[in-house]
């Protein structure tokens, strides 16, 4: 079992929450390992979004010390690639991770020093790193995904256990009991707080998740992740000189970046995401597949990967739309008893209006009147409306089976006008009828997130009874 798994607990978290932060801070204290890395020899490159800094976090399997030989013999591969995308603009930080094991085309990478360099084609994502070091990792990233790199940060597993222990370890919930001989760990269950050498076990584990599978494994990664970001922005660690210093200290000795990532850029980054709120730090997996010829190996879940990537890469994923939504729920909601409609028969059917109307009325709806239409006569079911009345005909219209929305400047009085057409009219389904929009917001897209397995740095969603 390689102990590069635990690289998305600590690596990313340690990336986001705190050594950036601590950069600008003591510029004299850090000592950074740097890889040559020109991604003008990429080709062509995704388009760079103003305002949108991503960041490549690599989890190397690299050996210190008495196992320093198996690197030597067998080359450094990521075990865990991230990519961390910092919304300056609008306070919100996404990480995506994408698991080892996932088949793609790599492409070629030029040899260099100790590198072999490849063809590319078809291989595993992480094997790029094998092949030309962090340029060829980052080129193959970069393309596989579409999401335009700025710096990639790799980050070894020997200083993690002192980067833990140096934040006093991390509170977590330990829903059952491990007993994980291959991990070196045994916890009893509850809440509790880990030594970094219990947390390193735990990102290792397989025993203490629920299928023990790779996946698995990176779902309690991500819930270290955000015990450490808690961890590293609540009490005093920010604001000790002498318990920052050690942090920085520990972070320092495990990174190795990009020949670009220098310390005013860090400063940069550093106040791009020092004021986040832990709830707008999401995490989340790509969607993956079973490989159709490896059930040992993985491949991308169209079309919500390539949703997801495009998301990250325009920096659309989270951020302005919570401002939005957050704006939203600032309002009163609106209320089926607050929406006035006159029903207008378009269709051929006699009497349509009125079979119509104690329909909406059950719903909560004020029906103020019925008849024909004459003003507007639509080809499709429309439901017209005031100016600042939009939600209220969102509203109506996700009652229907088909409706579109439609402003009138000069519509007469505070009642909507629904006029029903031949072409497209069904019947009323109620705000419960489980279309899309029924809850009156629209398409019911909850963003490129929607529907993915995801959670925040602002609480462990786990459970200890």
């Amino acid at each position: 079992m390689s102990l590069g798994q635990w690289s998305a607990c600590g690596a990313t978290g340690l990336l986001i929450a705190a050594s950036l932060t601590a950069y600008g801070m003591y510029n004299d204290a850090l000592s950074i390992d740097t890889e040559e890395v020109d991604p003008d020899g990429w080709g062509d490159r995704p388009p760079e979004v103003e305002g949108l800094h991503n960041i490549l976090l690599l989890g190397t399997d690299e050996r210190a010390g008495d196992e320093a030989g198996f690197s030597e013999e067998n080359g450094v591969r990521p075990d865990v690639l991230v990519i961390v995308s910092i919304d300056a603009d609008n306070g919100g930080v996404t990480m995506v991770n994408l698991p080892r094991d996932l088949i793609v085309e790599l492409p070629a990478c030029d040899a260099v020093g100790d590198y072999p360099g490849s063809a590319g084609g078809s291989d595993q994502l992480n094997h790029a790193m094998f092949y030309g070091g962090m340029d060829c990792q980052g080129n193959a990233v970069e393309t596989v995904t579409g999401v335009h790199l700025e710096h990639i940060v790799a980050v070894d597993f020997a200083g993690f256990e002192e980067i833990v222990d140096t934040i006093g370890g991390v509170e977590m919930c330990v829903p059952e009991p491990v007993d994980d001989p291959k991990a070196d760990l045994t916890l009893e269950a509850g809440e509790q707080r880990l030594s970094g050498e219990q947390a390193l076990g735990l990102a290792r584990s397989r025993a203490s998740t629920e299928f023990g599978s790779d996946l698995n494994r990176i779902e309690n990664q991500q819930r270290l992740m955000g015990a450490i970001m808690r961890e590293v922005t609540s009490g005093d660690l920010l604001s000790s000189p002498t318990t920052l210093y050690g942090f920085i200290d520990a972070v320092t000795d495990s990174l190795v970046t990009d020949d670009d990532l220098n310390v005013d850029r860090m400063r940069e980054l550093a106040i791009a995401v020092r004021e986040v709120d832990l709830e707008q730090m999401n995490m989340v997996t790509v969607p993956v597949l079973e490989h159709p010829a490896d059930e040992n190996k993985l491949t991308f879940d169209d079309p919500a990967a390539r949703e997801l990537f495009a998301a990250v890469a325009a920096g659309e994923v989270l951020a302005e739309e919570e401002a939005e939504e957050s704006e939203e729920e600032a309002e009163e909601p609106v209320e089926p008893s607050d929406v006035s409609v006159r029903i207008l028969n378009g269709t051929v059917t006699d009497g349509l209006a009125a079979q119509v109307e104690p329909l909406l009325a059950q719903e909560g709806f004020t029906v103020t009147g019925t008849g024909n239409p004459q003003a507007r006569v639509p080809e499709a079911t429309t439901v017209y409306h005031g100016p600042g009345q939009e939600a209220e005909a969102e509203l109506l219209a996700s009652a229907l089976t088909s409706a579109t929305t439609e402003e009138v400047p000069d519509l007469e009085g505070d009642a909507l006008e629904l006029v029903m057409a031949q072409a497209d009219w069904g019947p009323v389904i109620g705000l419960g009828g489980g279309s899309d929009g029924a809850d009156g917001t629209g398409d019911g897209d909850g963003g490129a997130l929607d529907g993915l397995d995801t959670s925040t740095a602002a609480e462990d969603e786990v459970t200890c009874g």
